[in-house]
């Protein structure tokens, strides 16, 4: 998982300048030069490039705030695009025309005039032909098209209710599009309400993401320092660790968080080793509290008591 990213402008912060740091190595914001694959992430990608290639339509991914979904579309992608055309669908849109011509722009669809400049906007019927003209062409190179949509349960009902209709064109076209929404865990109450029975019958793969055991703590926080590349010794001791997993709850976008403000306690303390005070003292002033993690079937089995 990367839910972290670079610090190339502005002022370095302390624990960069102490410790020399080539990147910042705990930012919050995704960038795929972190990439860290954790168990569940690779199993995520695995799972999602196998329903790809046997283009079963739609799949689901559902993980909580933080947990690397961004980045797991960001590997889906690349990985996707090896064989296929990939697109992935920016968030905030809230009408099915801005749904139509955002998927073909991201597509890089040129088709029947379409332009984002002024001029007279195509009716939504056109935009939907230009989609099943991009679909038809894909067949005489037996190729196929990814979209992924990211925040999915940000959508209303409405929106991927047409989301859906796109890949009821491809009936002629050998299911040439593949659907992956990706989201928080309401995306699962959202596709299990009425107005989306249909879609929600389609889904052939859901998978739950989930969060870094202690082992895999370890691991995200050695692969991230390795990447910003501190000119002096940076560790973190195992009981530093340890405490970082259990206030984290294996989140990594918290991991990022308690670790960056662990490193400017070492970095005020001029030490380049993070133990577990440190730590601590990270966590009280974030305002976090221990977390205890529930297992997949706690969540299952809470989820379905609401």
């Amino acid at each position: 998982m990367g839910d972290g990213g670079p610090a190339r402008a502005g002022a370095a912060s302390m624990d960069e300048s102490y410790h020399g740091f080539a990147e910042k190595p705990f930012s919050p914001t995704p960038d795929p030069t972190f990439l860290f694959q954790s168990e569940s992430h690779a199993r995520a990608v695995e799972r999602l490039a196998y329903a790809i290639d046997r283009r079963e339509g739609f799949a689901v991914v559902t993980g909580e705030r933080g947990t690397g979904k961004t980045t797991l579309c960001r590997a889906l992608l690349e990985r996707a695009n090896r064989g296929s055309l990939a697109a992935l669908l920016p968030d905030g849109l809230r009408s099915a025309e801005a749904v139509l011509t955002a998927v073909l722009q991201e597509f890089g669809v040129v088709s029947r005039g379409i332009r984002t400049a002024a001029g007279p906007r195509p009716s939504r019927q056109e935009l939907v032909n230009a989609f099943d003209d991009f679909l038809g062409s894909l067949a005489p190179l037996d190729a196929r098209a990814v979209l992924v949509v990211d925040e999915a349960q940000g959508l209303p009902a409405l929106l991927l209710e047409q989301v859906r209709i796109l890949s009821t064109l491809e009936a002629n076209t050998d299911q040439r599009l593949q659907i992956v929404l990706v989201g928080q865990s309401s995306l699962l109450d959202l596709l299990g309400s009425p107005e989306l029975r249909q879609l929600d019958q389609r889904v052939s793969t859901r998978f739950e993401l989930e969060p870094l055991t202690a082992d895999e703590v370890g691991a995200y926080v050695s692969h991230r320092l390795a990447i910003a590349r501190a000119s002096r010794s940076v560790v973190f001791t195992s009981a530093a660790l340890q405490v970082v997993h259990r206030y984290s709850g294996g989140v990594p976008r918290v991991v990022n968080l308690l670790c960056d403000r662990a490193l400017d306690r070492a970095s005020s303390a001029r030490t380049g080793r993070v133990n577990d005070t440190l730590v601590v003292t990270a966590a009280g002033e974030l305002g976090l509290e221990p977390v205890e993690p529930r297992s997949w079937i706690d969540r299952v089995l809470g989820r379905r008591a609401t």
